[in-house]
């Protein structure tokens, strides 16, 4: 079922340069660029998620902006995206809202630059998610990417985007749009506006 995909960009916990967990800085590209992308998708909704008090509002300001003040006017279109973005706290609270908002748990789905063992391919975690009648959490790490300790709480992973590639640095932002390319094809679209 295409109609329960939700994606969560965390800046904490993250990786930092030297493999430490550090919390990273939100940016306004982030919080509007994939809103687009979701919103393109269809993407139930999207969570940016910082444990900093100030980061949060960030998000709040760009929020009200485009969807009280004059940024509505402005660009609705604009407005119209934003209005999937969600903030939160922490991963968990993200997994509360949605299984408020659901009745049920999100199967959570780990993504990396990063190879690691027992990863799906992009087909098979779209039959998965096509099959399922679960909620669908897609998880994003910006900085250096998500922890181990976030894949092990995860129930699947999927392959990296370009891991033999020489260079292996997309921005979080193309991540998104290309995963959720790979799931989400423009021939099933149609499915999710029932």
């Amino acid at each position: 079922m295409l109609n329960n995909i939700y994606l969560a960009l965390i800046h904490y916990p993250v990786l930092g340069r030297h493999g430490n967990i550090v919390s990273s800085a939100v940016t306004n590209l982030d919080v509007h660029d994939i809103a687009r992308t979701c919103r393109t998708y269809n993407i139930k909704g999207y969570f940016v998620v910082s444990n900093l008090p100030a980061q949060r509002e960030i998000v709040d300001n760009v929020l009200n902006y485009w969807l009280e003040e004059f940024g509505r006017e402005y660009n609705p279109s604009r407005s119209e995206a934003l209005t999937v973005v969600k903030r939160a706290s922490y991963i968990e609270d993200v997994i509360e809202e949605i299984d408020r908002i659901e009745g049920k748990k999100p199967v959570l789905i780990f993504t990396s630059a990063k190879k690691g063992i027992d990863r799906l391919t992009y087909e098979e975690m779209r039959k998965f998610i096509i099959s399922s009648e679960k909620p669908h959490l897609l998880l994003f790490g910006t900085s250096w990417g998500l922890p181990k300790e976030i894949e092990k709480t995860c129930d699947y992973s999927l392959e990296p985007l370009r891991a033999d590639s020489d260079f292996n640095h997309l921005s979080v932002r193309a991540a998104v749009a290309i995963i959720l390319d790979r799931l989400i094809h423009e021939d099933t679209i149609e499915v999710r506006r029932d």
